[in-house]
């Protein structure tokens, strides 16, 4: 007979009581729709955390899969208690765990082929603020949990459903960041000469990236690249501005081809060019596409709804035959949708990008996508960075903006602003000439001018962009029209940015 390991966990135990250190505290909204996240303490204790161990553990087993786990953290103060209260879980719902320490994510995916281990769980709050924590976790490489296998696992966890099995095992695996660094820059070598900003704001990052692209060949210039979990500077988070501002100083300062920069735990790559400007990840996603396409026949591309219209607009890439798919934005889904499409690449505008085979296993690496930018400007000895960006048709762009929304509440307005905006017939003066309703609602009217508004899949928020490809005037009103609609709905909050 299988025995319950935890008692059922709790929504709201308050700190420092005798309850808080006796059961587990899960909030629910904490599992979202393809990772789990929480403010740790406040929303989850080190017991719920092993009780979520225990439900990855019975979810591995109810799925069939053969109970062997890469686990791995990142470097916050926090993240290797998280990591032993998920371990002990784990072991007790009868899995082997492979621990292979201090990781950014792609190295806890890459030693899933590394070790030939199905299953991976990596502690890690990804760009998220201090304070929070989570776990990315999967069954099946190179792929991440979707909504289904999260819906079962919330379900698991908050019924008590997690069963203790034997078979349970531990071992510490050492050398997977010296093979995953290998594995990188193997058969890499970059002849241009280039300087390179390696930025990596005090996340782990750190610890991998300035070796990595030192082995190429190129000069680099480490940016923040001390391990310091209270991120002393700013967020390491290359959609925030602050580091993208600071990146842009460090290139103007040393003269550097470009910057770039690496969130919290090394899955996302942001760009600076050689003038400082940023290159926001969806467009280095068509120059990359344009690269790419140029070598290869019907190369297919799949982007998320965030992404700039160019994918399909863009001339050359029309010329050379790419084909590109719009999805929901999250590492899951792109993930996911571009190994289905059997596509050579996927990207995200947050600056997740994902190779498939010759260049890449299918996951986010924010490395690799490093890599990649590195040999585009190798392949084109004659252009700087910022002649590649200038090379592409002008649009007017948005940075990613998200305003405040709680967790148990943003869906629900999400589905509000989206009826709104199907109704909609005209905007800023122009038909509209597309509704996508995929992830959110993306309206699009006749000029090309676009706006997006969907629920955050992993904070309390909202995000909204837009994009004109004819001016800043359209683009701003744009804004100004889904600002509008927003401001109907008392639960949505400020805005941590805006045009």
């Amino acid at each position: 007979m299988q025995d319950l390991m935890l008692p059922k966990p709790l929504a709201d135990l308050a700190p420092n009581t005798f309850e808080y250190e006796t059961l587990p505290k899960v909030k629910a909204t904490g599992f979202r729709e393809y990772d789990a996240r929480w403010l740790f303490e406040k929303e989850i204790n080190l017991l719920g955390i092993q009780s979520l161990g225990a439900g990855l553990g019975t979810l591995i087993h109810e799925l069939g899969k053969r109970p062997d786990i890469v686990v791995g953290h990142d470097f916050r103060s926090y993240s290797a208690s998280i990591k032993q209260a998920l371990i002990v879980g784990l072991m007790g719902a009868g899995v082997r765990v492979h621990d292979i320490g201090l990781a950014v994510s792609p190295m806890a995916y890459f030693a899933q082929f590394d070790l030939d281990v199905p299953c991976v769980a990596m502690v890690t709050a990804s760009h998220n603020e201090n304070g929070w924590t989570g776990v990315k976790m999967g069954v099946d490489a190179p792929l991440t949990f979707g909504p289904d296998e999260m819906g079962r696992l919330k379900e698991i966890v908050l019924s008590g459903q997690t069963k203790a099995r034997e078979g349970g095992g531990y071992r510490y695996v050492e050398g997977v960041r010296e093979r995953y660094i290998a594995d990188l820059v193997k058969d890499v070598k970059i002849a241009r000469p280039l300087k390179v900003i390696a930025a990596c704001g005090n996340g782990t990052a750190g610890a991998f990236a300035p070796e990595a692209l030192s082995r190429l060949g190129v000069e680099v210039i480490p940016m923040d690249d001390e391990l310091d979990h209270t991120f002393p500077k700013y967020n390491p988070n290359p959609e925030d501005m602050k580091m993208l501002h600071a990146m842009r100083d460090a290139v103007l300062t040393h003269k550097a081809d470009l910057a770039l920069g690496f969130d919290g735990d090394g899955d996302r790559c942001g760009v600076v060019d050689n003038r400082g400007e940023e290159i926001f990840a969806d467009k280095i996603g068509v120059m990359l596409a344009r690269d790419l396409s140029s070598r290869h026949d019907n190369a297919v591309f799949v982007v998320d709804v965030k992404s700039t219209g160019l994918f399909t607009a863009d001339p050359v890439l029309q010329k050379q035959g790419a084909t590109t798919h719009y999805w929901k934005t999250g590492h899951s889904y792109i993930k996911r949708h571009t190994t289905d499409l059997n596509a050579m690449a996927g990207f995200e505008k947050s600056g997740h990008f994902f190779f498939r085979e010759p260049y890449g296993r299918g996951y986010d690496d924010g490395l690799v996508a490093a890599i990649a930018i590195l040999k585009m400007l190798d392949n084109n000895p004659e252009k700087s960075l910022a002649e590649l960006r200038e090379d592409l048709p002008t649009t007017y762009q948005s940075p990613t903006m998200s305003p405040h929304c709680d967790d148990d509440k943003k869906y629900g307005i999400v589905e509000k602003i989206v009826t709104h905006f199907e109704g909609q017939k005209e905007l800023i003066g122009q038909k509209v000439s597309d509704v996508n309703t995929v992830n959110g609602v993306r309206v699009t009217v006749e000029d090309g001018t676009w706006g997006l508004v969907r629920a955050s899949s992993n904070k309390p928020e909202l995000v909204v962009v837009v994009e004109s490809p004819v001016s800043e005037e359209n683009r701003n009103k744009m804004f100004a029209e889904i600002e509008q609609v927003m401001a109907g709905y008392p639960e949505i909050g400020a805005f941590n940015q805006k045009l």
